[in-house]
């Protein structure tokens, strides 16, 4: 697999998305669990760019500004013709007071707190605010932010699908794609259970889903990934290591969807890393390869917060795979029978 092109979130739009097949997750660079000086910063981004990434994702959320405030700088060094740029919309930031701060998992951020807001006025605030920290006007791709209930409880995402379909925020985002603002819309969510809800009332180009189609969840094979073929709806795959253990290996802390790992979840990840083991190749090569698999999921959005990390997940991205390693794991019921694998694309090609 090298870092190849391909055209998505563009069938309903005149000009054509362009995503590399290995993109760049921005929520490091907001001091994600550790602060990263300025100059690393834009020294991770240059090695993204110099490896060839071209689609790079960020929101407001992630160091309530700083990621998108650093993106803005690089950006002035990028060709705006040659990269596709996305963010988030759905939480307006709002200076405050010190103990108002939004407590979130990023560090030294600014004195901001996050406001919900899927209406009208709020995807349009949002969307205006980004500009702004971003310093430019083209933003390809728009996704409605942590829409879903997560955390928050059913009633939460319940009054922000009220606020989006009812309160004008699809709207919105709507006249903004009409217009040739922005090319694409979707959601960039931890569940796809809500992209189903979302295409059960709307025409959404894709979505950004954090985990859910992994080696150790194919539970979306059942009914969305089939129903994204069928709408021509792309997939944008960010946490293919489910928040690290696929990356690190079932070692002391590892961490499973945000938590430290349950044993069933440790033992799985251990066979995983036998097979790999047997074949001299690398779980997180095959964890980052795999979604790509399926011709839904356009691309992979691994984050990095130093030049070594980026370089490492185009090295890792560009590893060989043997086919013999993809049938073990069907074959042991790691991964499920009717799982397609990059080696599957091969063969159509």
């Amino acid at each position: 697999m090298k870092l190849a092109r391909t055209n998505v979130l563009n069938h309903r739009t005149a000009s054509p998305v362009t995503l590399t097949q290995l993109g760049f997750g921005g929520a490091p660079l907001g001091n994600l669990y550790r602060k990263i000086e300025d100059s690393a910063a834009q020294a991770t981004l240059d090695a993204a760019w110099n490896a060839g990434i071209r689609y790079f994702d960020t929101a407001p959320q992630y160091g309530l500004g700083r990621s998108e405030m650093r993106f803005s700088e690089a950006l002035n060094r990028f060709d705006p013709d040659a990269m596709t740029l996305s963010t988030k919309v759905g939480r307006v930031l709002h200076d405050c007071a010190p103990e108002e701060v939004t407590p979130e998992a990023f560090v030294d951020v600014p004195q901001k707190r996050i406001a919900f807001d899927f209406t009208y006025d709020g995807i349009m605030r949002s969307f205006e605010d980004s500009k702004a920290r971003l310093g430019t006007d083209k933003i390809d791709i728009l996704f409605l932010h942590d829409i879903d209930a997560g955390a928050h409880g059913q009633a939460f995402e319940d009054n922000n699908l009220r606020q989006l379909f009812t309160l004008g925020g699809y709207q919105a985002l709507s006249q903004l794609r009409e217009a040739g603002q922005i090319a694409a819309i979707g959601a960039g969510v931890n569940t796809w259970q809500i992209c189903e809800r979302l295409l059960e009332e709307a025409d959404f180009d894709g979505f950004l889903l954090a985990g859910r189609y992994t080696l150790l969840e194919q539970e979306p094979l059942e009914r969305f990934l089939p129903l994204c073929i069928e709408r021509d709806v792309g997939i944008i795959l960010g946490g293919p290591y489910n928040s690290g253990i696929l990356a690190t290996g079932a070692v002391d802390g590892a961490r499973y969807d945000y938590a430290p790992a349950p044993e069933d979840i440790l033992q799985r990840v251990r066979k995983l890393s036998a097979v790999c083991d047997a074949h001299d190749t690398p779980l997180i090569a095959v964890a980052l390869q795999f979604p790509l698999g399926h011709d839904a999921v356009k691309t992979v959005i691994p984050g990095a917060s130093t030049p070594d990390e980026v370089r490492q997940n185009v090295a890792i991205f560009d590893h060989t795979v043997p086919a013999a390693l993809w049938s073990d794991l069907k074959s042991e019921g790691l991964i499920r029978a009717d799982a397609p694998t990059p080696q599957d694309i091969d063969a159509r090609v």
